[in-house]
Order: structure tokens, then C-alpha cells, then sequence
């Protein structure tokens, strides 16, 4: 596994270093509800979509929605990088939207309940690019009534 830019290919290492990643003040930890109370929403960084959805395409910041209700065999992985290995999502997608595992963590009450929607977007883009997005994706989640997120970043 490659862990250093000096370890890459030179095209791929110069890729990454003009990519400038953002820097953000530490937030402390803030006491919250038990877990068996709170709506959980899953966040992926796969390039997931719904079969049929719009794929997406390269520094594409936007997200793409998941009904819960979703089957598995719904969900189709766009993401585009010649890095990237899908070996784990085509074996089991849970390795990258782990909704059967939050369904049944719900089930059990584990946690409180799943929200009605969950979130892909597709990683390797420009953090600016996601922003307005993010933000978008903010007021949904207070709609929906989710109090905690499940990030799964690919």
C-alpha cells in the first residue's frame, strides 16, 4: 500500500500536491444523547448512487441521495479514480455504505432509528468544490431530525 508521495508515481504524487487541504479549528467533544436515542444518517465519500442516477463526474462536490429503502443492488460506485479499488464495494457494499449493518443496529436498538436518506459523494475532490453542497446538506439533515452522522470516507 502506498503511504508517501515519494512512493507514487511521480504524475499521481503532483496531482495530490496541488490539491490543498483545508485546515479547521479543533472543536472540543460535546456530551450528548445515548446512541440508542439519536437518528443516525450514513455519509459516504464512494461515489455511490442509485441505479440510474446521475454519475458523477471528475471534482464533482455534490452529493447524491440514498432512500433508506434502498436495496443494495440499487446502488451503482461512479467514482472515477484510477487509484481506487472497488474489489471491496462489489464483494459487499456494507464495506462502503454500511446500511444493512445500521439496519440492523436500529433493529436491535442499538441506535435510536436511521434517517429516511443517506449521502454519497464522491472523494478526490476539491474540498472548496463541496461547500455549498455541505452546507446544503446540513439544513436536510435537520429536517430529517438526525442528530449524529456515520462517516465513511473512501
Amino acid at each position: 500500500m502506498v503511504k508517501r508521495l515519494s512512493d507514487m508515481p511521480e504524475i499521481e504524487a503532483n496531482h495530490l500536491r496541488r490539491i490543498e487541504c483545508p485546515t479547521y479549528e479543533d472543536t472540543p467533544a460535546l456530551a450528548g444523547k445515548p446512541l440508542r436515542e439519536r437518528r443516525i444518517v450514513l455519509i459516504s465519500t464512494a461515489g455511490l448512487h442509485k441505479r440510474g442516477d446521475r454519475p458523477f463526474q471528475p471534482g464533482d462536490g455534490s452529493y447524491r441521495v440514498i432512500p433508506a429503502e434502498t436495496a443494495a443492488s440499487d446502488l451503482v460506485m461512479s467514482h472515477i479514480s484510477v487509484n481506487f479499488d472497488r474489489t471491496g464495494f462489489q464483494q459487499d457494499h456494507n464495506v462502503v455504505f454500511p446500511i444493512d449493518r445500521l439496519r440492523e443496529l436500529a433493529a436491535e436498538g442499538v441506535v435510536g432509528s436511521m434517517a429516511s436518506v443517506h449521502y454519497s459523494f464522491m472523494g478526490a475532490f476539491p474540498p472548496q468544490a463541496a461547500e455549498p453542497h455541505a452546507r446544503h446538506l446540513a439544513g436536510l439533515l435537520k429536517q430529517d431530525g438526525v442528530d449524529a452522522a456515520l462517516l465513511v470516507p473512501v
